[in-house]
């Protein structure tokens, strides 16, 4: 190959890309929330000013991946909480009788402290008068999750998701799956892909309220010439969160 082609400095931003998308994914499986309901923000302790500027270099690439609208970089603001365990088997070698003191220090160390221990790969602490050398094999850091929150780690990266669904965010949601629902009866209608189309979907307390705030967005994305709740007889069912609405889709 031509090696001047090579755009290592992208590659590095691509891995990223991917690594973050895997890790908020899984967050939201784990969350049972599915990728079609919006969420608002993504929270990434960057570890440098390199990580952190190549992350934003495709910062809307993962936000677009995963349907969330904010990606920010946090230090220590009470999003992600980190906590510290001992490995026994390295440390124990290492400092003996002094075990037990050691772990009590390390268990204890701020969020400060254990942010210097992740950027530097070692932390000198004070153990019964003596200086005690931690180094990053010799732990477990672990970022715990906060209520509205849920957090990942892999190796030196660390993503929280929060998984709070509000209201407005529950209509997007609402929105994109009409527009789901819509698109699946336009193909198994055997409709052309630019035919235009009308739309009747069945009333709902909560869903009219989805309709009316997305209606242009719903049209422009299912080539609707009009979109009205009204009564529906035979249409499609679309399952919403807890609730059943129907839709009529027909070509104009």
């Amino acid at each position: 190959c031509d090696e001047q082609s090579v755009d290592s400095e992208l590659e590095y931003r691509m891995v990223l890309a991917q690594q973050i998308s895997s890790m908020v994914l899984a967050l939201r499986k784990k969350e049972a929330l599915i990728v079609r309901q919006p969420l608002q923000k993504i929270a990434i302790p960057a570890a440098d000013e390199v990580m952190k500027s190549r992350i934003e270099a495709v910062k809307q690439l993962i936000l677009n991946e995963v349907n969330v609208k904010e990606l920010v970089f946090v230090e220590g603001d009470g999003i992600l909480v980190k906590k510290i365990k001992c490995n026994f088997r390295t440390l124990g070698k290492k400092f003996g009788k002094l075990m037990k003191s050691v772990n009590e220090a390390v268990t204890n160390m701020s969020q400060e402290q254990i942010a210097e221990l992740e950027k530097n790969g070692n932390i000198t602490l004070q153990v019964e008068s003596v200086d005690a050398l931690i180094e990053l094999a010799d732990v477990e850091i672990f970022s715990e999750d906060v209520p509205g929150w849920t957090v990942a780690n892999e190796g030196a990266l660390t993503v929280a998701l929060d998984v709070e669904v509000t209201d407005a965010l529950r209509r997007e949601g609402v929105a994109r799956e009409i527009v789901k629902k819509i698109q699946a009866v336009r193909k198994e209608s055997g409709f052309d892909i630019t035919d235009r189309i009308s739309v009747v979907v069945s009333g709902n307390e909560v869903s009219n309220v989805a309709v009316e705030e997305f209606k242009e967005y719903i049209c422009n994305q299912v080539l609707a010439d009009s979109l009205v709740i009204g009564e529906v007889e035979n249409g499609e069912d679309i399952e919403l969160d807890g609730y059943t609405i129907k839709v009529l889709v027909e070509k104009v």
